[in-house]
C-alpha cells in the first residue's frame, strides 16, 4: 500500500519553556475536546514552539481564543502515513529532492504496528509543488 499524503493547516503558539507548559496546554485541548493529527514543540529562543495540527481547525481556534493564546496561522504541513519498510523516510524525501524542493523540518515516527507517520514542513512557496510531488490531496 503506498503513502497517504495530506496537505494540512497547522496553528502555533510561542510558550514559556519550563516544565508541564506542554501538559497544560494539551489540557486545554483536552478539555475543549480537540483531537489532534499531530503535535510538535521544540524550543525557540527562550521560549517553545507548540505546534498544533487539529482535526478541527475551528474548534482549536475557538479554545484558542478561550484560552487567550496568540495563534500563528493557519499555516500549511503535510502529514504522511504509511505501511513501514525500509526507507520510507528517505523516499519521501528523495521526491522532494527531485523536484528542487528544501525540507524545513521533519518529524517521523514508526508506530509499532508496522505503519509509519512523518509530519513535514516546508517553505510556503513550495508547499504547491511539494503537495505535487507527495500526491498530497
Amino acid at each position: 500500500m503506498a503513502e497517504i499524503a495530506q496537505r494540512l493547516p497547522y496553528f502555533y503558539i510561542e510558550a514559556p519553556d519550563k516544565p508541564g507548559e506542554g501538559a497544560r496546554v494539551l489540557a486545554v485541548l483536552k478539555q475543549a475536546g480537540v483531537n489532534l493529527v499531530a503535535f510538535s514543540g521544540f524550543p525557540k529562543g527562550r521560549k517553545s514552539q507548540l505546534d498544533f495540527v487539529p482535526s478541527d481547525p475551528a474548534a482549536f481556534r475557538q479554545a484558542a481564543k478561550q484560552a487567550k493564546w496568540k495563534v500563528v496561522g493557519p499555516k500549511t504541513c503535510f502529514v504522511i502515513q504509511g505501511e513501514d519498510r525500509v526507507g520510507a523516510l528517505a523516499d519521501i524525501l528523495a521526491k522532494l529532492a527531485g523536484a528542487k524542493i528544501n525540507v524545513t523540518a521533519t518529524d517521523a515516527i514508526c508506530t509499532g504496528d508496522g505503519r509509519f507517520g512523518v509530519l513535514l514542513w516546508v517553505k510556503p512557496r513550495d508547499v504547491n509543488r511539494a503537495a505535487k510531488a507527495l500526491g498530497a490531496s
